[in-house]
């Protein structure tokens, strides 16, 4: 349970509820809501010597089976990986894994050669999802998934899974281009319009000598559906007051309980730029120096549209208003709050060095930067229409958020027949969470500071794994990670109520062992037992930052403990002539598990915050293979299934929760690809992907899945065909969800979408 200055903390904050202020209509929580509570330029990520359960995509198969607008896409269909992206350019895109949710994305690790491209700054599905604009499509080589947290040179972070993003680098002069256009149809509530996007991209790259560079340039623009839609609970009884206006219509809320949908919000217009430089020297036999630089900006505009109309016809978004005979107050905040102006300037950098020491021993150093030099959100404060004017707002800004990341690491064989590895490691990530009045929310400059939210955190940290060869057919690994984490500098304040609070410092040191057992008895079969224990330390936004999203409050933690994961995985993997499947039985054990709650604090009102939960169970099952040249010559199928239960079994603070499933976690998960080459220019793809329904409550108190807040269950049906029109140019057309399939996860899902793509490449 919270102690007395985290609870007088909350309470306080709770009391800013009165002071309008919004943000990023996908900051609203996805989470539980109760009624009472390829030669790389930057090096390698920090890789791993014991057989992980692993998935992987090349880019051969990628530019043939998967329609790719944006990064993420690369993993729409390996094992039991969903990302969360609403559409096209959202940059509030979470990586779920088998045993975490969209609002776990610190349970995750993703890199792009060697450079984390996670936002450990939080553990949400808004600002702390990864920077997947920083990569581009047409620049990956190759993208695997390791499961687990089975290895020693990787933080807590990859209690899920870790994700390795190769990028290219040319080899000669290469000239490449890409011009992709999109259109989704959908229909939802009164909603039924189409939404278009282009994309534009290119780049140019050479080796001379030792130097090798590229040069990429991308343009995005996109429009998406809507992300949230305005709702009012049902009127318990008739009532004469307030302007008759007609136009709203009926549902249940996840609770079950009667609302009525007045309108839609969140409609983005997104335009975004990603430009970046690799270069790469080496400087002798055995030393090579790597260098990248890249920006990604994002210039977000969303707006509202409601469907209520008065007895002239006009648009009406707010007031006193009757409805089918009863009176309802619909504040300015029921659309404003998807109403909001984004300007993002984010900037990468990174610089790696690799030494050969000695025919045994191979060293690299990474060090890493990534910086919001722009962040800039502005909402307003007052209703629509004459908001779409200007008029008073916030301006929430956390210019000068970022992290940096240092990894020093050494691999080699000392003797015998085993394989060492030794690291280090260090980071320290920087919250600065600012929100200021502004009588202008359009264009005016910033007013009173109304509320701020700062902190920082550093890991330190030594690891070491070693592969020894038992015998022949059996391989040991063992590995420990010792790291030293603290939390400093946290500041909370509002301008009213008075509040400043200045958070005292956390520290904690924790050894996280490894190990793991493989047997290979022939060429076909291999067989393997890991077990890994891991720490995953809150970060700094789950310690201090605050966030208004409407009438929800995000409220910070700042006496939050480490969550503990014992995780363990038998795997057996059966190699076929044409083929190969892999059966994995896993669990996973957290003791003090980091998970957002939300109380009802007062009737359209609520508050989140994340506290420890006692202990999580999931046990589960993945089956996964590929099988080529299957019943014709050039068909190739692959596919997977997932099934995992995953339990709250102790919640002192909430016992309601206790035995209920884990939100955001279903039960069932599958794909399924099939691909037909019938000669060497065109590839013929079609593709599936299932989850059943999840809970959105942590005491599963919500049956209704089909509704705004929602968690549906999905069947998604995709197609693409691929052509090779000659040496230097391909194109293709494919189609996402081509049934039209209709389903919200918290919020509104892309329906059938079309995709073209032109390709040139020299």
């Amino acid at each position: 349970m919270p102690n007395f200055r985290t609870a007088r903390l909350r309470a306080l904050l709770l009391s800013t509820l009165a002071v309008p202020c919004f943000a990023h209509a996908g900051d609203i929580a996805d989470d539980a809501v109760t009624p009472v509570s390829g030669v790389t330029v930057n090096g390698q990520a920090p890789a791993a010597d014991q057989p992980l359960s692993a998935a992987q995509v090349t880019a051969a198969t990628l530019a043939q089976t998967v329609n790719a607008t944006t990064a993420e896409d690369a993993l729409k269909y390996l094992p039991n990986v969903f990302i969360r992206r609403r559409h096209v350019g959202d940059t509030q895109a979470p990586m779920t894994t088998r045993t975490s949710g969209v609002g776990s994305s610190a349970r995750s690790l993703i890199y792009a050669d060697g450079v984390l491209l996670s936002a450990l700054i939080g553990n949400n599905n808004s600002t702390a999802s990864p920077r997947w604009g920083m990569v581009a499509p047409e620049e990956i080589e190759k993208v695997e998934v390791l499961y687990g947290p089975f290895s020693a040179a990787y933080a807590g972070n990859s209690i899920g899974a870790v994700v390795n993003i190769t990028t290219r680098m040319p080899d000669r002069f290469t000239l490449d281009a890409r011009l992709v256009g999109a259109t989704q149809a959908f229909s939802q509530y009164a909603t039924d319009k189409s939404f278009g996007t282009y994309e534009a991209a290119a780049g140019i790259g050479d080796r001379v000598g030792p130097l090798a560079w590229r040069l990429s340039y991308s343009h995005l623009s996109s429009d998406g559906q809507p992300l949230t839609y305005a709702t009012t609970a049902l009127a318990a009884k008739p009532g004469q007051t307030g302007t008759p206006v007609t136009g709203a219509i009926a549902d249940r809320n996840r609770l079950g309980q009667p609302i009525l949908v007045l309108g839609e919000g969140g409609l983005e217009h997104q335009v975004q730029d990603n430009a970046k430089l690799k270069l790469s020297w080496e400087v002798g036999p055995s030393l090579t120096l790597s260098y990248l630089v890249g920006y990604f900006g994002n210039d977000d505009r969303a707006h509202s549209n409601t469907y209520l109309r008065d007895g002239g016809g006009q648009p009406v978004f707010a007031g006193a208003l009757n409805i089918g005979g009863a009176s309802y107050a619909i504040a300015p905040s029921a659309f404003s709050s998807g109403t909001y102006d984004l300007d993002e300037s984010h900037w990468i950098q990174a610089a790696s060095l690799t030494v050969q020491a000695s025919d045994a021993w191979e060293i690299t150093a990474i060090a890493t930067a990534y910086d919001y030099a722009t962040d800039a959100q502005r909402s307003p404060t007052v209703a629509l229409p004459a908001a779409s004017a200007g008029g008073a707002g916030s301006i929430v800004d956390m210019s000068g958020t970022g992290w940096r990341t240092f990894d020093l690491s050494a691999e080699g064989k000392p003797g015998g027949a085993n394989r060492l590895k030794l690291g280090a490691h260090f980071d320290r990530y920087v919250l600065g969470n600012d929100r200021f009045n502004t009588t202008d929310w359009l264009h005016g400059s910033r007013g009173a500071l109304a509320a701020s939210s700062r902190g920082r955190t550093e890991t330190s940290a030594l690891w070491a794994e070693d592969v020894v060869r038992l015998a022949e057919p059996i391989d040991l690994s063992l590995g420990a990670r010792w790291e030293h984490w603290r939390a400093f500098d946290g500041l909370n304040y509002s301008l009213a109520p008075a509040l400043n609070v200045h958070q005292p410092a956390l520290d904690a040191d924790r050894l996280s062992p490894k190990a793991g057992l493989t047997w290979r008895p022939d060429a076909d079969w291999t067989l393997s037992a890991r077990a890994g224990l891991a720490w995953r330390f809150p970060t700094v936004g789950e310690l201090y930052q605050a966030v208004a999203t409407g009438p929800t409050l995000t409220v910070p933690s700042p006496d939050l403990r480490p969550e503990r994961a014992v995780s363990t995985e038998l795997s057996a993997e059966r190699a076929f002539a044409e083929g190969r499947m892999r059966a994995s039985l896993f669990t996973e054990d957290l003791e003090d598990a980091l998970v957002s709650q939300t109380s009802q604090i007062s009737p359209g009102v609520s508050a989140a915050f994340v506290q420890n939960i006692d202990r999580v169970r999931s046990r589960g099952l993945e089956l996964e293979g590929e099988a080529h040249d299957l019943l014709v010559h050039g068909f190739d199928l692959s596919g997977s299934v997932t099934y995992v239960d995953a339990r709250v079994t102790r919640d002192a603070a909430f016992p309601t929760a206790d035995g209920k499933r884990l939100p955001q976690v279903p039960r069932w998960r599958a794909t399924l690809v099939g691909t037909w080459r019938p000669n060497d220019r065109l590839t013929l793809t079609a593709a599936a992907r299932y989850a059943d329904r999840s809970y959105a409550t942590i005491d599963n108190s919500d049956p209704v899945t089909h509704t705004y807040q929602g968690f549906d269950s999905y069947l998604v049906l995709d197609a693409r065909a691929a052509w090779r029109l000659d040496e230097h140019w391909s194109a293709a057309i494919g189609i996402d969800n081509l049934g039209g399939r209709d389903y919200f996860l918290f919020h509104p899902f892309p329906q059938r979408t079309v995709q073209a793509e032109l390709k040139f490449a020299y």
